[in-house]
């Protein structure tokens, strides 16, 4: 590590670095210059990243001098907009982003849900939030829907396969949930006490609604509607008879069951393949060699085939009994389950991410049961590597 005073450098044309062995590699000489001001940088060398690249950390109060600094001194900074790309190595780009508008800055680059290399980018629902809550400090505004917010965290979830922690600002499960006693006190009396903002804003419904098995299509339509779904008779028909199955297995139907169940028809109208699931049957014991089944549907011309195999454990026989149907030889990268919501009876949310040939596609699956929510995710990834 070298701590040194140096001056300030804006590559303008060229990988970043006037280091030869790079430029030449990126095909252009850098084209830079050095402002009249003076940094501390703490320089590291990267490890098993690019020969001779280095990170400069800076602090909020240091970002912000250096904003001010760019945009009073360069000639001509009036007449173009600044704009700021944060990452979030030192848990400090939604702060930087911020502190970047109170210098100057007019265009904020990040990521909904701080998704982004590395630790990620600046989580642009946390940037919009706080311009939204703290306008008297941050003078600016946005035209973006809030009230978009919480059902596009939850589309970019699905499509990238990168679940949401429960405790993210603004999206998380957490959010707006209040554990302690003194906690619920202060929000019954008065929401404001412990929260910012009001949940709605984001789109979060407080419908308090019990949906169950005796639930009817019109209690479905009217809390998908809370929800954001707008459907159409024939979807809400198509819709409630997942619905019934859902609801046969467990006691009482969340809001986190049905944007499942939402997303499981987004991903099949998405990657609607050649290969759906019919049935599994699985045998499996401490003392016994798992076995599946697997029946599989070709829709192309409607014939169903069935397959058996053995594994180390039931995913593994599952996987290699679909294998002896779909031949593909692609390597699993990930498999992972994740819990839609609290309780035994919790939807299981499976994730794999396979590679073939170079492709790299994320499949999901949801399910009751965890090893048929692994099962669809599986032929989901592989009836989109299909398709490729």
């Amino acid at each position: 590590m070298i701590i040194s005073r140096t001056p300030f450098r804006i590559s303008f044309v060229g990988g970043g670095t006037d280091l030869r062995s790079f430029y030449c590699e990126e095909q252009g000489q850098v084209l830079s210059t050095a402002i009249d001001k003076f940094v501390y940088v703490v320089v590291k060398r990267q490890i098993g990243i690019v020969e001779y690249k280095y990170r400069i950390n800076w602090s909020q109060v240091e970002f912000k001098n250096r904003i001010e600094n760019i945009i009073h001194n360069v000639p001509g900074m009036d007449k173009i907009v600044t704009s700021v790309h944060c990452h979030n190595d030192l848990g400090l780009s939604v702060s930087n982003s911020l502190a970047a508008i109170t210098a100057g800055a007019r265009q904020i680059e990040g990521c909904i849900n701080g998704l982004g290399e590395r630790a990620g980018n600046a989580a642009l629902e946390e940037v919009i939030m706080a311009i939204e809550t703290r306008k008297d400090l941050l003078k600016v505004k946005t035209d973006i829907n809030t009230k978009e917010i919480y059902k596009t965290s939850r589309l970019v979830s699905d499509i990238t396969g990168f679940p949401v922690q429960p405790n993210k600002a603004i999206v998380g499960a957490n959010a707006f949930r209040h554990a302690s006693g003194i906690h619920q006190d202060g929000v019954i009396k008065s929401r404001s006490t412990f929260e910012i903002m009001d949940p709605e804003s984001i789109g979060l419904t407080g419908n308090t609604l019990v949906l169950s098995k005796l639930s009817g299509r019109a209690g479905l339509k009217s809390r998908l509607e809370d929800l954001g779904y707008n459907l159409s008779p024939e979807e809400i028909n198509k819709t409630f008879e997942e619905f019934k199955i859902l609801a046969d297995k467990k006691r009482e139907v969340t809001n986190q069951d049905l944007e499942s169940l939402m997303s499981n028809q987004k991903r099949s109208e998405r990657s609607a393949g050649q290969f759906e699931l019919v049935s599994i049957d699985i045998e499996s014991g401490s003392k016994k060699n798992p076995k599946a089944k697997i029946d599989i549907k070709n829709t192309q011309n409607n014939e169903i085939k069935s397959s058996t195999s053995t594994g180390t454990g039931p995913v593994d026989a599952i996987y290699k009994a679909i294998n002896k149907q779909i031949h593909l030889k692609v390597i699993l990268n990930e498999w992972r389950i994740e819990a839609v919501t609290e309780g035994i009876d919790a939807i299981g949310d499976a994730i794999v991410k396979l590679e073939h040939e170079g492709s790299l596609v994320v499949g999901r699956g949801s399910d009751t049961d965890i090893l048929v929510a692994s099962a669809k995710a599986y032929i989901d990834g592989l009836n989109k590597l299909s398709n490729k």
